[in-house]
């Protein structure tokens, strides 16, 4: 057996496999001789920041290094909960920045407390939407485009009253042909009060005073108190339908009208902005303003109903384009604001989906001037109905 060096006589011998190389610190010199950083080659379990096996400057195997092979130790739960509270902030900036963006592009212009000897407010939320036909901020190969024609100032082109009640919501249209008594009036921007010009078409209110004059007459022929008015141009209508990338809809037959420039084959199908708007003013082909009407909350329906979806609300993309085309050229009552904006996409969404009821205002028969009279004893019971909170039994063509 191979003598243990300087073991100074007999007794145990260390394990050789724990016998280390020697390590040399200085720059010369070497073997067992001569300097004091020669290493005996035992290892007492100190840790050896030299050379040796890991080579030049490697550290030492400790508990835990990653270098060689030991598991490090991470906080993932703080990382984790550093970068969930990091989205919700960015969430939240981008949520509160792109509310009071798009707050700010609301055109507040309606003025409802003009309005006079108004009923009074039942259960529910009613809003009265209306199509004009503006053609403001139309260029004169959009309006051809559009087949809006070139007429000065605007008409009503649609009017809907949606009713967001406990027992459900409901969609009225009101024909712009309907035979109804235009009350005494305050005007909007005069202040005066002028006299009652009698029984007139619908329509023929807001073309005398505009949107208070036609909120007036709604409320006085119904009992039915507005709580919110909301109105878009022909040029908006095509550019919210264009930003969500058309709305699909399924064309009951073939229609074509030179009037308004629908051209459709039956069957589903997308429809652009200009195509859309053909469809919802197709009059003439149609027979009759109650079937138009019918369309026109089909399409509305169909629009809330892709408009108001993840895929739009939570896409910049799509979302900013949509809410840029829309309230640019939406024009609102002054206290309407963008929580009431969505409660109304939201019903006309849960309508389409068939929760809820959409109807024509109940007509009894033709009036004068070719124009619709409507059933007063059903628009009675209809408006109690809704003014209560009730379930809608009542129904109109």
């Amino acid at each position: 057996m191979t003598d243990w060096p300087n073991s100074g006589g007999p007794g145990p011998h260390p394990d050789p496999t724990r016998v280390m190389p020697t390590t040399q610190r200085g720059g010369h010199g070497g073997g067992h001789g001569g300097r004091a950083d020669y290493d005996s080659g035992y290892n007492t379990g100190q840790v050896y920041a030299g050379s040796g096996y890991g080579g030049p400057g490697r550290r030492g195997v400790v508990h835990g290094d990653p270098g060689y092979g030991g598991a490090s130790t991470v906080d993932w739960g703080r990382r984790i909960k550093v970068g969930l509270i990091t989205l919700l902030v960015v969430v939240l900036v981008w949520s509160v920045g792109t509310y009071f963006w798009a707050d700010s592009k609301l055109r507040r212009e309606v003025d409802l407390s003009t309005v006079v000897d108004r009923p009074e407010k039942g259960e529910g939320t009613t809003y009265l939407i209306v199509g004009s036909d503006s053609r403001e901020g139309l260029s004169g190969e959009e309006r051809k485009k559009l087949h809006t024609g070139s007429a000065e100032g605007k008409r009503t082109d649609s009017m809907i009253l949606l009713h967001v009640g406990p027992e459900g919501n409901t969609m009225i249209s009101l024909p712009r042909d309907s035979w109804v008594t235009i009350p005494e009036f305050r005007g909007s921007e005069s202040g005066k009060t002028f006299p009652s010009p009698g029984a007139r078409k619908l329509n023929a209110s807001y073309s005398m005073d505009g949107a208070a004059l036609l909120v007036r007459t709604v409320e006085y022929n119904t009992g039915l108190r507005i709580d919110h008015y909301a109105e878009i141009g022909f040029g908006g209508f095509a550019k919210i339908v264009d930003a969500v990338g058309g709305v699909e809809m399924d064309i009951p037959r073939d229609i074509k009208d030179k009037n308004s420039g629908a051209d459709f084959k039956k069957g589903r199908q997308t429809l652009d902005g200009a195509e859309a708007l053909a469809f919802v003013r197709n009059r003439y082909e149609a027979g009759s303003d109650l079937e138009r009407t019918k369309n026109q909350q089909k399409f509305l329906s169909a629009l809330a109903n892709q408009t108001a979806t993840p895929s739009t609300i939570l896409n910049p993309f799509r979302l900013y384009p949509t809410l840029g085309a829309g309230l640019d050229t939406l024009i609102v009552d002054k206290d309407m604001g963008l929580f009431d904006l969505a409660s109304m996409f939201w019903a006309m969404k849960g309508i389409s989906g068939g929760e809820g009821t959409s109807m024509n205002m109940p007509i009894a028969g033709s009036a004068p001037q070719g124009s619709l009279r409507w059933d007063m004893p059903k628009v009675k019971q209809l408006v109690e109905q809704l003014k209560n909170g009730e379930k809608v039994t009542v129904r109109g063509d």
